[in-house]
């Protein structure tokens, strides 16, 4: 039987971004969404929130996805906690690479606010299956 979803935390620069994908995570999939502004903040955020799922963007000022990812890592805690980037940056290779750091899948953006939280819903059952 798989956990249910219930705890993801989003890593999410632009604002305007970070609305759209709460309100469709939080109404459409009734998941508890934690959202961060930077990487560091996640890092300070991460360990009390005690995510299920990590939803990255890549490109950020600062420590990007790929170094939030790494770090989290780290942290016995987030070891195995799943992750998605979210990005524009979707070429075949980028998606590889995004792989091989340990990611569960990509979603492209611009993303369809209305089908996000099943997006989720899926990659988090295919996950566990």
């Amino acid at each position: 039987m798989v956990d249910k979803l219930v705890r993801i935390l989003y890593v999410e620069d632009e604002p305007d971004i970070q609305m759209v994908a709460r309100l469709a995570l939080e109404a459409l999939g009734g998941y508890t969404v934690a959202i961060c502004s930077s990487g560091d903040e996640a890092l300070q955020l991460a360990p009390g929130f005690q995510p299920q799922l990590f939803l990255l963007d890549v490109m950020m000022p600062g420590m990007n996805g790929p170094s939030t990812l790494k770090i989290l890592r780290a942290l016995p805690q987030f070891a195995r906690t799943p992750v998605i980037f979210m990005t524009a940056k979707v070429q075949p290779g980028e998606v590889a690479g995004y792989k091989e750091l340990g990611v569960i899948d990509v979603i492209p953006k611009p993303f369809n606010p209305m089908k996000l939280a099943s997006r989720v819903q899926e990659i988090w059952e295919r996950y566990h299956d």
